[in-house]
């Protein structure tokens, strides 16, 4: 099941849980995990959601960009988020660590 983002209360609450767990766990990609979340609301033109664990949020953002879905979601084998295309598991598009610069994010995200 997934949580719709639709106030900054639930956005601020899906940041901190993924920088909590990018503290504990998944160091490479707690600075590039702001870029991305600007990113996302910057270009998204439709409903964006999380995913929802145990009624937690969880390591996983759904956005529009017109009528594409993209994902963004941790991969912990190469310890970066990677941006696919519709859900989860569809093809990857970008993967991104904390050596990923802004201008590199802002490129991928211009051409969705």
């Amino acid at each position: 099941m997934a949580i719709s983002i639709d106030s900054i209360e639930t956005l601020q609450t899906y940041l901190i849980g993924v920088m909590g767990r990018a503290d504990h766990h998944a160091g490479e990609v707690e600075g590039v995990a702001l870029a991305l979340l600007g990113a996302v609301v910057w270009r998204s033109t439709g409903e964006i959601s999380v995913k929802q664990n145990k009624g937690n949020t969880a390591n996983i953002i759904w956005f529009f960009v017109n009528e594409n879905r993209f994902a963004l979601a941790y991969n912990h084998a190469t310890e970066k988020i990677e941006l696919r295309e519709r859900t989860q598991s569809g093809n990857a598009l970008a993967e991104f660590n904390n050596d990923t610069t802004y201008q590199e994010v802002i490129e991928v995200f211009r051409e969705l």
